[in-house]
Order: C-alpha cells, then structure tokens, then sequence
C-alpha cells in the first residue's frame, strides 16, 4: 500500500513538473513571436512577404499599381545608377550610385515577388521604357541617351540632376501608396523608400551645389 502510494505521488508529481515546463516554454515561444513580430522592419520583412505564400487578400489596387509603376521606374535608375562606374569623374557620384544599385535591386525582387504572390503580373523587363514615360521622374529616351553620351564632370552634372528628379518622382509616388494602400508590407517599403530617397537628394542637391 506505502508502495502504490510512493508510486503515486512520484507520477503526479513528474506530471506537475512536465506541464510547468510545457507551459514555460509555450509562454516563451509566444514572447518571441510576439517580439519578431513588432519588430521586422525594412527589407527583411520585404523580402519576408515576396514569397508565394503571401497572403493574396492583404492588398488593394493600390498596392498593385505601386508594384506596376515601381519596378520599370527602380529599373531605370538602375541604368543610370551602372553608367555611372566608367563615366563619373567624382568618387562620390560613383559611391552614391553604388548605394542606389544595392538598394534598388533587392526591392525590384521583392515588388516582383509580390505581384506573383497576389495573382498579377509583373512589367517586363527591359531596356525600354518609353511606355513608361508618363510616370512621375522618369526620364526620357533622349535624357537617357544625352546621360550615355556624357564623361566626366559634365555626366556627373547630368546624373545628379536626372536622379534628383527620379528620386523626387519615387517620392511621390510612395507617398500615394502609403495614402490609399492597404497592404502593410508595401506600405513599409514606400516608407523606406521616402526616407532613403529624400536622404539622397539632399545628398545630391548639396553635391551639385558645391559644384
């Protein structure tokens, strides 16, 4: 009887033990949810929803457009931004467009992941963006060519003021997004994009000040 008594209380309290540990770590875990998900800003979480099991429904024509208009006009300021390397005389025109390229890049993958993810489709990609010439910022083909055309000191001049404009133009239109989207991932990026962008031309506005 002592014995299946002893037998008994030891069960219990194994049993007691192992719910207190149960519950511990269930509490943990959702302390850690809780924290990771307050807490993921920037391209992480950008990167986070480009995947194709992003939610379908957590978005509005809005975001759609963004996405649409984003990607060509990230996409020419990628082909400004490479001109740069062998045509720019200033090391810090070269540096800022090496920081354009390394954040514009991941976005045009992440705006691309989106479009996939909700159903629609992605601009295509190209060198041509004559299409596109309406969107607020972006440059004309004869801008372009001019850009192409140009060395030294003068495409230096040339790149400062057609990206100040890109980037004002950016600016905009994340603006709306941020005003009428409904997604809350896209609206962190155009966020991220007015902070950064109206960094740079303060940046390029000193730059072709001291000019």
């Amino acid at each position: 009887m002592i014995t299946r008594t002893l037998t008994r209380r030891a069960a219990l309290a194994t049993a007691a033990v192992t719910s207190a540990l149960v519950l511990a770590a269930c509490g943990g875990n959702s302390d850690d949810n809780g924290e990771g998900g307050t807490g993921h800003t920037g391209h992480g979480a950008f990167a986070a929803s480009a995947t194709p099991s992003a939610p379908a429904g957590a978005h509005n024509a809005q975001d759609v457009a963004f996405a649409q208009s984003m990607i060509p006009h990230h996409q020419q300021a990628l082909q400004m931004a490479e001109l740069a390397a062998d045509r720019a005389s200033s090391a810090r025109v070269k540096d800022l467009a090496a920081r354009i390229e390394k954040a514009q890049d991941p976005e045009i993958r992440t705006l691309t992941g989106w479009l996939k993810a909700w159903g629609e489709q992605p601009p295509m990609a190209g060198m041509d963006h004559s299409g596109h010439s309406g969107m607020s910022g972006m440059m004309s083909e004869a801008d372009m060519a001019a850009l192409k055309k140009a060395t030294g000191r003068d495409f230096d001049n040339r790149f400062l003021s057609l990206m100040t404009e890109h980037h004002q133009g950016a600016v905009e239109m994340a603006a709306t997004e941020k005003r009428k989207g409904r997604s809350g991932d896209a609206k962190a990026m155009a966020d991220a994009i007015i902070t950064a962008q109206d960094a740079e031309i303060k940046e390029m506005k000193q730059l072709l000040g001291a000019k």
